[in-house]
């Protein structure tokens, strides 16, 4: 799998980032004809859409007087800014000056930034780098996406700590009935049960692992309705694609799929925007159920992830001991790494990586 890596290494504080990808920074239905800020990278930008509809991504601050265009108005397909009205078009040029008399040229430099966005999979995607669009990574293609007989919430939560550690949580399944024992991980949580994981599988920005457990049904009113009297078999297929994505999928009696941004605010806080689709319990009543479920999920992350030290995953591979259940997460750290190292070369990444299996003893 050949893929040219023309990345930045860019050091932000206590932490490295990312360039030239697509982030997942915001749910699509969020967005409206109403300014709305957004936070990535200690950035502000600010989000609307224009009379077709379509996503405008600008720096959310006017080169006047640094006022916040999101407290400003959307004419049309442009933004004026609430403090003295200049108005920008939605690539960042400013076409009005109320305070300027007639025939007074507008400055060159009176502009904003732009930056390129898409909208896909139920979230805006902001791509933050210089690439031009034709040498840019692909948004993660997820041919199994689900279609409208699928029932969706959505869910954001905060989280005080880096990123890739929070990123690693949703793809690693041994810590279910650990971390969760109040749950979807109550049934095991006297009796663990240990995963059987297939091949690991990798992808372009990305890698998968199919894993199947045979756990005994959760408690609670519709983990009761939803699952079997005995210990059953689940399938478990759980990727990530860089920069922030991780998509879930979870077979037994039925089927639920998770599409999770990790939105990084800060060195050390991420924003957390999950929209969990199911196609049981359909009825628009159960919503606030399985939001409430899909909330106390993440909070329980939440508290073992802000725990974690040092914050970050760490640089060095070796630098934390590793088990037989950490495979994808071990890929996650080695493509994150190799991608931050390699800057602008082009390499094939398939044979740089190291064999995952290398480092599970």
């Amino acid at each position: 799998m050949a893929i040219d890596l023309r990345l930045q290494l860019t050091t932000n504080l206590e932490f490295k980032m990312l360039n030239n990808f697509w982030y997942a920074c915001e749910f699509s239905h969020a967005v409206t004809h109403q300014p709305k800020q957004i936070v990535l990278w200690q950035q502000t930008i600010v989000l609307y859409r224009n009379t077709t509809g379509q996503v405008v991504a600008l720096k959310d601050r006017c080169p006047h007087r640094g006022a916040a265009l999101s407290l400003g108005k959307v004419e049309g397909d442009c933004l004026r800014c609430p403090y003295h009205g200049w108005k920008f078009q939605s690539d960042g040029t400013c076409n009005e000056i109320p305070a300027n008399p007639p025939g007074v040229a507008i400055h060159p430099q009176a502009g904003v930034q732009s930056y390129p966005v898409e909208e896909k999979y139920g979230f805006i995607w902001l791509f933050w780098g210089d690439l031009p669009p034709d040498e840019r990574p692909s948004i993660p293609s997820l041919p199994e996406f689900p279609d409208s007989s699928y029932r969706a919430v959505t869910v954001e939560l905060e989280f005080q700590a880096h990123y890739s550690r929070v990123l690693e949580s949703p793809i690693d399944t041994v810590h279910s009935t650990f971390v969760h024992v109040n749950t979807f991980g109550s049934g095991d949580s006297n009796n663990p049960q240990f995963l059987n994981q297939g091949k690991l599988v990798w992808k372009d920005w990305g890698a998968s692992l199919i894993s199947i457990l045979q756990e005994a049904p959760p408690k609670g009113m519709y983990w009761r309705y939803i699952g079997n009297k005995k210990r059953s078999e689940i399938k478990l297929d759980c990727s990530f694609y860089l920069p922030n994505l991780v998509w879930d999928k979870v077979e037994f009696k039925f089927k639920s799929f998770s599409c999770i941004a990790h939105v990084p605010l800060n060195e050390r806080t991420t924003l957390v925007k999950l929209i969990c689709f199911r196609n049981f319990l359909t009825h628009p009543w159960f919503d606030r159920l399985f939001h409430k479920l899909s909330l106390q999920v993440l909070q329980e992350d939440r508290l073992v992830v802000e725990s974690q030290h040092p914050q970050a995953v760490p640089d060095d591979i070796n630098a934390e001991l590793h088990a037989a259940g950490d495979a994808l997460s071990i890929a996650y750290r080695q493509l994150r790494q190799k991608c931050l190292a390699l800057e602008y070369k082009s390499e094939a990444i398939a044979t740089q990586i190291p064999d995952v299996a290398g480092y599970r003893n």
